[in-house]
């Protein structure tokens, strides 16, 4: 049987009035009487205290021994063990006798006992899924935040940077990353890095527009396919960026002194090896090449 903790303890004639029926004016206090003798007792009680501390104090268990405490057990009159009792507002409100499954014993709690909030989500993790929701913002605020308490914390550097780089603060998103002083995360920051890369080249192109109404004239133009490849690439259209740089890689793979092929692979990184999108060209750039 597990060690008592502030809402698991013993009770007693002594302090019975004290810490189940006072008590249980502030929260739900579960009475379990049991004995030595009695093995479904010792069955039970393993699974009441896991409910207990389940509840992160919101609901006491106390523990009263029958073998010892026989004032107790003759003022409520038990005459099964285990008997389990549950005291709200100063007096019994629901209860059982013999053994129950976890679920049964929920389920009457429920109505009486309020479950604590699960535990707040890790701050990077969350600004991680905002930022995959495109909620740079606020993945952003939670950054920022996270960065005032550990300002080393290289995985929230990299993302912090890269919520900087989504709204063109690339000189500053760059500082950010020159700042990262750890190996650990390699592929993250190559990947960060070449996001800032796309989107400062592509501040120097054609727009979009005009690179596809040369395609629609010559659509053998490798430049016009790999300006807009760029393009497509710092406005996160990754589909159709990965489309024209291996269409480029297969027809001119040595334009610019393999320029697509280095760039597909500024892709992967930029987007991580567990990214469908990248297990799909990983495959089409090995076939292309053997």
């Amino acid at each position: 049987m597990s060690q008592d903790t502030p809402y698991i303890f013993d009770v007693s004639g002594a302090n019975f009035q004290q810490q189940v029926i006072d008590a249980s004016f502030t929260q739900p206090v579960l009475v379990d009487f049991w004995a030595e003798w009695c093995a479904p007792c010792k069955v039970l009680m393993p699974l009441l205290e896991k409910i207990a501390e389940s509840y992160q104090g919101e609901l006491l268990l106390a523990k009263v021994n029958c073998d010892i405490e026989q004032d107790i057990v003759a003022h409520f009159g038990i005459r099964s063990l285990p008997t389990v009792v549950l005291f709200k507002d100063g007096k019994p409100v629901d209860g059982f006798a013999e053994a129950r499954p976890e679920s049964e014993i929920r389920a009457m709690l429920e109505p009486h006992v309020v479950m604590p909030p699960p535990a707040a989500a890790d701050p990077l993790e969350q600004a991680e899924a905002l930022f995959a929701e495109s909620r740079f913002a606020d993945a952003e605020a939670i950054l920022v935040a996270l960065l005032g308490e550990d300002n080393t914390n290289a995985k929230a550097l990299i993302l912090y940077a890269r919520c900087l780089a989504e709204r063109a603060e690339l000189d500053e998103a760059q500082t950010v990353l020159d700042a990262v002083k750890t190996d650990e995360h390699k592929a993250a920051l190559a990947g960060a890095k070449a996001q800032i890369t796309f989107l400062r080249q592509a501040a120097n192109l054609p727009d979009a527009a005009e690179l596809k109404s040369r395609l629609a004239q010559n659509p053998g133009d490798d430049e016009a396919l790999y300006q807009l490849a760029v393009q497509q690439l710092a406005r996160q259209q990754y589909d159709a960026a990965l489309e024209g740089l291996l269409k480029l890689f297969i027809r001119n793979r040595s334009y610019s002194e393999g320029l697509p092929h280095k760039t597909l692979l500024q892709v992967f990184d930029l987007l991580g090896n567990d990214h469908p999108l990248v297990t799909t060209y990983r495959r089409k750039v090995f076939s292309a090449l053997y």
